[in-house]
C-alpha cells in the first residue's frame, strides 16, 4: 500500500466512510488471527503532515494533567486532548469520529464501537529517560458511561527510535512465562489491541534515549455498551516479568480486597478517601 494507510486528509482531518471502512477490512485477517490476543502493528498509519503537526505542538505542551512516578509507572505524564493545541485536538476528535470507527470496526470485528469523549486515561502519553510502564492489563469498566473498554489504539511520535533505548511496546501472554511480541515506539506507527483482564503489555524497559528526547504518543481507548452487572470492575492490574526486579501492585490490591469487604454504595461515597490512604 502506497502512501499513508489511513485515509484522513490532513487539511481538513476528514475521512472517507467508505474508503476508511474498505481498509480497516483489509487488515481484519491480521488483526483477528493475533495471539496471544487480537492486536497489530500498522508502519506508515497517519499523512505524515498530520505527525510533523503534533510534534510541533508536542513543543509547547501545557501543565500535565496526570503524572506517575511510582514503582509500576516511572516518570509517566498524560495530556488531555482539549487543553492541547488546535491541530492536535482535532486529530483526536477526528480519531474519535464516524470513518476511524468504521475502520477499527471492520478491522477487529467488534460492531458498535462507542468513542471516549471524556478521554479518560487517553491523550498524549510522554516518558522521559530512565521512565517506564511496567505489564498489565488495562482497567475494564468506563465509570461514567458504564462501558466496557474494547480497544487500545497507540500511535507513536518518536523519531528514528532504535530498541536499545528501550520504551518499547511489549505483548505478554497471561501466565507471563513469554513475551510474544515487542514493538519499537517508531515515529507513525499504530498498534491497537483488543483489551481484556488478560490482555498484558507495557513497556516496561526504561526509555534510554542518548540525547535525553522522551518516548511519546498518542493514545485513545474504545469502548462498547456490553457491560452488565455479572461482571467484575477492576483497575489497572500489574504482573511482574519472570526474573526481573518488576514489583508488584500491592496497593491496588489492597484496595481491591476493601473494595470486595464494602457494600458498593459505600465504597463509591468513601472510595477516594480510602485511596488517598493506600486502601
Amino acid at each position: 500500500m502506497t502512501g499513508p494507510t489511513y485515509p484522513m486528509d490532513p487539511d481538513t482531518y476528514l475521512a472517507d466512510n467508505k474508503k476508511a471502512a474498505e481498509i480497516g477490512g483489509k487488515f481484519a485477517e491480521e488483526y483477528q488471527s493475533g495471539q496471544p490476543y487480537n492486536h497489530i502493528c500498522i508502519d506508515n498509519f497517519l499523512d505524515e503532515k498530520l505527525i510533523d503537526q503534533v510534534k510541533a505542538d508536542l513543543m509547547v505542551l501545557p501543565e500535565a494533567e496526570t503524572s506517575f512516578n511510582r514503582a509500576q509507572e516511572r516518570l509517566k505524564t498524560s495530556y488531555v486532548p482539549e487543553r492541547l493545541p488546535k491541530g492536535t485536538r482535532d486529530l483526536f476528535y477526528a480519531l474519535n469520529s464516524r470513518p476511524f470507527l468504521l475502520f477499527l470496526e471492520q478491522m477487529t470485528g467488534i460492531k458498535g464501537l462507542i468513542p471516549d469523549p471524556y478521554f479518560i486515561g487517553a491523550g498524549i502519553h510522554k516518558t522521559q529517560n530512565g521512565g517506564h510502564l511496567d505489564i498489565h492489563a488495562d482497567f475494564n469498566l468506563h465509570g461514567p458511561m458504564q462501558l466496557e473498554r474494547r480497544l487500545n489504539v497507540l500511535i507513536y511520535l518518536n523519531d528514528d527510535w532504535k530498541e536499545e533505548w528501550g520504551g518499547c511496546f511489549e505483548i505478554w501472554n497471561n501466565d507471563m512465562t513469554q513475551m510474544v511480541k515487542r514493538f519499537a515506539p517508531l515515529r507513525n506507527r499504530m498498534v491497537c489491541f483488543s483489551t481484556s483482564s488478560t490482555s498484558m503489555h507495557g513497556n516496561p524497559e526504561p526509555v534510554n534515549h542518548p540525547e535525553g528526547e522522551p518516548r511519546q504518543s498518542i493514545a485513545l481507548y474504545y469502548y462498547t455498551a456490553t457491560w452488565d452487572e455479572s461482571r467484575k470492575e477492576h483497575g489497572t492490574i500489574f504482573k511482574p516479568r519472570p526474573g526481573s526486579v518488576d514489583d508488584a501492585d500491592r496497593a491496588s490490591k489492597r484496595h481491591e480486597f476493601v473494595k470486595d469487604l464494602l457494600p458498593p454504595a459505600l465504597h463509591r461515597k468513601i472510595g477516594h478517601r480510602l485511596r488517598r490512604i493506600g486502601l
